[in-house]
């Protein structure tokens, strides 16, 4: 993937409290752990018995809806790529 791309997703991971990725009406709601060349690996759940990892391909994120949630004005926030 493009630099820039990684660069963004970077930029998400970093913003707000959690992210929240919708993809296909899926979502995955917690935290960014990890960010390769191709996937970025994200964190569910609040311990490690009920949380579940997740490899999310940047080519399903081109459809992906993206959120963080911004502590300022509790709520989620949307996130363009």
């Amino acid at each position: 993937m493009s630099e820039a791309l990684i660069e963004r997703l970077v930029e998400f991971a970093e913003s707000g409290n959690q992210q929240k990725i919708i993809i296909n009406g899926t979502s995955y709601q917690g935290w960014i752990m990890e960010i390769t060349e191709d996937a970025l690996l994200i964190s569910t759940g609040f311990a490690d018995k009920s949380g579940k990892d997740f490899w999310l391909n940047f080519t399903d994120l081109t459809t992906a809806e993206l959120y963080y949630w911004d502590n300022h004005v509790d709520e989620w926030v949307a996130f363009k790529l």
